[in-house]
């Protein structure tokens, strides 16, 4: 295959039409999918290593425990807990029928919507392809799984466990760029499911409207923490930090600004760097610390910085060893002290290593912050006060919460994982994934012993009564 992966583009439609046929012959039956997911499980356990390996590879450096833990664990997790429950899932769910009907009886069945589209991004490239992909396959459909091209290696080993888990009438892996991706949204496909940027989300649901193909974003945006002066502040100093740090930022639910009612900045900012310090004793050579996977990304991350100076931020880089870091693809930890609106690391998602840190006088005037901005995928409350966690609660909007926490929700199965606003659309992991890629089919079923042979046409001076004792 040539380097820009032009044969997926060019057999595109092969691919789809293919896929489309098995889809219209049958389901796959309980024990196929179960198959499916087995073999997923046994080659992410048998290929650690590997995939460790090419993560690393991709990213220049990424830290083995954060690929481990973020990336293999979240995809096992989620592989065990859908062999778990399938069956469940898969039962029709009955449903009550309005009394007037009975003894007719109800029922849910969800079945695969078809031929699925999947599209990952760079930054989580074996989860964020594989965790869909298990939701999509627990729910029977046909999937075209289109990765990054900016992380080849991952793609090559997901690419090999396509092929071992998978006939080629069940899944195909496409490797290309931004063209192959609006090739693949412009299909009549039964589902879209995009992470990536909210600018690029917009353009997959243009193109999907084209064939009203439903979708599901998972996008990003500014995920806010909320630290209260009362809160044991050492703990959620060192939560905040692992939170921000883990893949140098680059992680779509990382806290992107940190909101301090009635507290300093400049003594957050002193404990902050502290921990960082603890946790990052050197940077450039620290196999613990990831690096920044594309040049262009870095570079934008110190033009974010460059702005804020200039604008009268104070610039607090956290670089222990005194290290330089040029050429190092790394960008160090840097807090960004008295932050405005006027600032582009205001305006923009972070998506890096960088923390913004504002006061503001009260809880209430940080919940009206969060408000009057576009809606985030995660909100980040650190309290122990039981009535100031409900008003956080009750008063903001966002995709999923963590208290005294950062991210953790990600990793629950039993919790969707999804935006609102602007942060996407739609929701996954556990059942709500296999209910994302599934069409929920209503049935009734009628008894032989029924009174809906009497109701119609020519109606009868006793019907006009029932019909009034039945609306009231």
């Amino acid at each position: 295959m040539s380097e820009d992966h032009g044969d997926d583009l060019v057999g595109l439609q092969s691919h789809y039409q293919r896929l489309r046929a098995a889809a219209q012959v049958a389901a796959p039956p309980e024990a196929r999918r179960r198959a499916q997911l087995q073999a997923m499980l046994s080659w992410t356990v048998a290929n650690q290593g590997p995939l460790i390996a090419a993560i690393q590879k991709d990213f220049g450096s990424r830290a083995p425990m954060e690929s481990l833990l973020a990336e293999l664990f979240i995809v096992t997790a989620g592989l065990r807990h859908a062999l778990g429950a399938l069956s469940n899932w898969m039962a029709p769910e009955p449903r009550d029928v309005h009394w007037a009907f009975l003894p007719a009886r109800g029922e849910l069945r969800r079945q695969p919507k078809g031929v699925v589209a999947i599209l990952s991004p760079w930054n989580y490239p074996f989860h964020l392809a594989v965790v869909p992909l298990t939701a999509a396959i627990a729910a029977g459909n046909r999937v075209l799984l289109k990765t990054s091209e900016f992380t080849p290696a991952t793609s090559g080993l997901l690419r090999a466990m396509v092929s071992t888990c998978f006939t080629e009438e069940e899944v195909v892996l496409l490797e290309g760029g931004p063209e192959l991706g609006n090739a693949v949204c412009h299909l009549p496909l039964d589902h879209i499911f995009f992470t990536g940027s909210t600018v690029v989300g917009r353009k997959v649901m243009q193109a999907a409207a084209e064939h009203l193909t439903p979708v599901t974003l998972e996008l990003g945006g500014k995920s806010p923490v909320i630290l209260h002066p009362l809160a044991d502040q050492d703990h959620a100093i060192k939560r905040i930090a692992t939170g921000k740090l883990l893949n140098a930022g680059q992680t779509c639910v990382a806290p992107d600004y940190l909101l301090l009612p009635g507290g300093d900045p400049a003594a957050i900012a002193d404990k902050l760097a502290k921990t960082i310090a603890q946790l990052y004793p050197r940077l450039r050579d620290n196999p613990d610390y990831t690096g920044i996977l594309q040049p262009r990304h870095l570079q934008r991350l110190q033009a974010l910085v460059e702005d804020a100076r200039r604008k009268g931020a104070t610039i607090i880089e956290v670089n222990p060893a005194s290290e330089n870091m040029e050429g190092s693809g790394k960008c160090a930890p840097t807090l960004i002290v008295g932050a405005t609106s006027d600032m582009l690391v205001m305006q923009e998602e972070i998506f890096g290593p960088l923390l913004p840190i504002l006061a503001c006088p009260t809880l209430e005037a940080a919940l009206e912050k969060v408000a009057t901005g576009p809606r985030p995928l995660a909100l980040y409350y650190f309290d122990h006060d039981a009535a100031r966690i409900e008003t956080v609660l009750q008063r903001s909007i966002s995709g999923g919460v963590c208290i005294n926490e950062t991210m953790y929700h990600v990793a629950q199965e039993e919790l969707p994982f999804g935006g609102t606003g602007a942060s996407g659309m739609g929701a996954y992991h556990g059942f709500e994934g296999f209910r994302t890629f599934s069409h929920e089919k209503a049935v009734f079923h009628q008894s032989r012993l029924s009174a809906a042979a009497l109701l119609g046409a020519p109606y009868q001076g006793w019907m006009m009564r029932l019909a009034k004792f039945l609306v009231g």
